[in-house]
Formats: C-alpha cells, structure tokens, sequence
C-alpha cells in the first residue's frame, strides 16, 4: 500500500479522554475513532490488525478440529427463557422489541443458541464429539466503558461450544482448546497464562481465564513466577490424544496461577517466597467446562449406544479478538508509540523514501516495493512528499516491526537501510538483501 493513497488519520495531540496506552496509541495512530461511548469505529490500520488476529484464531481453532460456523448478532429472548438466563444476565444485557412485540437481545454470548442449533439437528452419540464456533460482534451495556477497546460495549469476540457424550470427553475437549489457545498467544507474540478463574454468568466448576500482564490490567493476581518461563513453541500435538492434551494442561496448570476472585492465600504460601508474584493481568481468553447445565433445561439430548436418551456435556470457550489488539499494545509499546510483533503487524515492513521525487530514490524505492508484494509481502511506501522526521515519527507511531529508509546517500553505496523497530538497530545492505532478510523473517510465520 502506498501511503500517500491509504486513509491513515494520524493524530499530533493525545486525546485528552484516553487513559492507558493502548486508547492513546490507537487513537493517535489512526486505527479506531469512537462512534459512542465504548462504540468505535475500526479504521484500516486497526482493521488490519483486527483481521491478522481474527485469521490466526481461525487457523489454530480449525487445526484443533474445530468446525467454524457463523451466528446472528441477535437472539430470540425466548431461548434465554428456556434456560433461566434471560432474567439473571443482569443490566449489561441489551433488550429490544421488534415491530412485532417479539422480545430480542443483542447477544452477549451465545450458549442458548448454539444449544437450539444443536437440538435441531443431532440426535445421536455417532455425531459426537463436536464443537462449533464462531467469531461475532457481541454487546454488553457496561455501565462505565472506559480504556478503548479494552473495556468497550461493542466487541468481537470467537466464542466455541463443544458437545461431547460424557464428563470425560468434555474434559478432553477443555485440554484441547487449553492447547490450542496456548499456540494462539504464542503466534501472537503473547504470554497469555492460565489462571483458575471464576464462571460468573457462564457458569461451570471448570474454567481458566488467560491473563497477559500488564500494569493497566483490571485483575489482580498471584502466580508463581515459574510459570512466566513455560513456552509451548513449535511442538506438534496430537488433538485427539487424550494423554497429550492433559500433559499440556498439567504442565501449564500445576503451578500457581490464580485471579483475585479465586486467590487462596493458604495455597499461595506454599509457593516458595521467592517465586511469589503479584501483578496486574488483562483477560484476553476463558475456557469453561460446565455440564448439562444448557442441554438439561433445553433438551439437547441424544441416543447413546443402548439406546438410552441422555444430555450431552458442554463447555464454551473464548477469545477476545477486539480486546486482544488493545493487550498486545499495552505488552508492546515505547514512548514513540507501538511496536507490533510480527504475527499480527498490519503491514510487514515500512518503506521511507528520505527523497521523493528524485529518480534514483524513486526508482529503488519502487524496486524494494515490487519485489516485496511479489513474494506475498505487505510494504507500507510512505511516498509523501514529508521531511524525513515526520516520515519516521509515523512509522515509529503505528510500530511496523521493520522500516526499510532509502535515501540518495545510501543508494551511490549501493545499499539502503535496515532497522529493528523492537531494539532500534540498523543495518546497511543492498535492496536485494533487504527484500531477501525481511521475507526470512516472515517465512516462518
């Protein structure tokens, strides 16, 4: 994409109402504008950024064997009847009447529906296990949104259901999106940690929320610090293995690892001192195991080989798309502004052109742009006619992982400029060295 022809509406002044650094940065970098209060608007940077997290969320729940399908934003009032929830959820729940007097919501979650989906058209143990899952905007009408897309009303979230015969089966499909959530982060550039958490309005005995910490986190926790160097990295696993998804799941769950609402002080001071830790966390992901507690009261049963009706055994499990874009700035920022990791940039490299207008410039800068969107990169040129320190304040601004700057110094050398945005180094090498070393670091990804 050339700059010069892509929407960026970078902003000079923070806007006064942001209090973190993700709302700042955002908003300064052009990626959100707010519609409402916890309302915005995604502009193309931040849409970028949003779609990138969206497709590896996709990728990794598809290699887990899960079956992506895509639900209404609203649902029947009816269905949450059915289940007791409708009156319980509380004021953060949208409620709306149609021309017809029907009673709607604006989904906050979707287990009620997703239960109907599957009452409809399974009947038998033969179609289990199954799980489904979708990646839809939600609504909860906080009564204080504050901090940007962290804590925002409108959000899109990928929210999966599984639907297995027995407890253990169920259990097995908790390790497996325990697993597949741990090669999420990762992916992202993200340590994301399982802690034992509460169910809240979800319900369920069984839940861990993934916290990335942060010092604007909104839950205190208490972990043992030994959990901070666990890594899942490049290891493959077997989905339907059931001994392999419990050993990931003991490895990253024995430690202590807890958020303020199930913190157990006696537990924790067993942990040896030094290893004790308290910090700030920001929720980007929960998974619960929770029964028949939707299938019972809603009659999603199915025919076991004896032929016996029985409720089959449920869990959801989500990930904060929207809410993850404002976690990884807060994990990834300095005092110039974003610094993406290379799993969710928006663009792969930045291309500044210390000279526009000048033929040698242009022509190498055009050569480096080509080259790359030849090998399936994605370069922002940033071919304004700017002085050259505006040019690096907004590369700085929105945090492309590598800026590649070409100027007529550098080019009767023969080479132009490499530089890290993470660490600041700089290395000189010919443009075709340049477009060599960046698609290397994008191969593995």
């Amino acid at each position: 994409m050339r700059l010069s022809n892509y929407f960026l509406p970078v902003l000079k002044e923070t806007p006064s109402e942001a209090q973190i650094a993700s709302h700042r940065l955002m908003l300064r970098a052009g990626m959100i504008r707010q519609a409402a209060a916890g309302i915005y608007s995604w502009l193309p940077l931040g849409f970028k950024v949003l779609r990138r997290i969206e497709n590896i969320v996709h990728e990794e729940q598809q290699r887990a064997g899960h079956v992506p399908l895509l639900m209404p934003t609203l649902q029947s009032a009816d269905l949450w009847r059915e289940s007791g929830r409708y009156d319980d959820y509380g004021e953060e729940m949208l409620r709306i009447r149609d021309r017809h007097k029907r009673d709607l919501l604006y989904g906050p979650t979707n287990e009620e529906l997703i239960t109907d989906i599957f009452r409809s058209a399974v009947g038998s143990y033969k179609d289990l296990p199954l799980t489904l899952y979708h990646i839809q905007w939600k609504f909860r009408d906080e009564i204080r949104p504050r901090f940007g897309v962290m804590r925002g009303r409108e959000f899109l979230m990928k929210d999966g259901y599984n639907f297995d015969l027995t407890k253990e089966d169920a259990l097995h499909a908790y390790n497996r999106h325990l697993v597949s959530y741990l090669r999420t982060y990762e992916r992202m550039g993200l340590k994301a940690i399982p802690m034992r958490a509460d169910g809240g309005p979800i319900g369920g005995d069984y839940t861990h929320e993934f916290l990335v910490l942060a010092e604007t986190g909104e839950s205190e926790v208490f972990y043992d610090s030994e959990i901070t160097d666990l890594t899942f990295g490049d290891r493959e696993i077997d989905y339907t293995d059931v001994g392999q998804c419990q050993a990931v799941l003991e490895e990253f769950t024995s430690r202590y690892a807890r958020t303020d609402e199930t913190h157990d002080e006696a537990v924790f001071a067993e942990v040896p001192e030094e290893r004790r830790r308290t910090a700030r966390g920001i929720e980007v992901g929960q998974i619960f195991y929770f029964g028949t507690k939707y299938s019972e009261p809603m009659g999603a049963t199915v025919v076991t080989a004896g032929g016996e009706r029985v409720p089959v055994h449920m869990g959801s499990h989500g990930i904060g798309v929207s809410r993850l874009v404002g976690a990884l700035i807060e994990a990834n920022h300095d005092e110039r502004g974003i610094i993406w990791p290379e799993g969710v940039t928006p663009f792969h490299v930045g291309i500044v052109n210390l000279k526009q207008g000048d033929e040698a410039t242009d022509a190498a800068c055009e050569a480096l742009y080509k080259g790359l969107q030849a090998l399936g990169l994605d370069p922002l040129y940033d071919d304004r006619s700017e002085r050259a320190g505006a040019k690096f304040a907004t590369m700085d601004l929105i945090g492309l992982p590598w800026r590649i700057t070409v100027g007529p110094r550098g080019l009767k050398n023969g080479v132009v400029e490499l530089t890290s945005r993470r660490t600041g180094e700089s290395e000189e090498m010919s443009p075709e060295d340049a477009i060599v070393k960046v698609n290397g670091i994008y191969a593995g990804l």
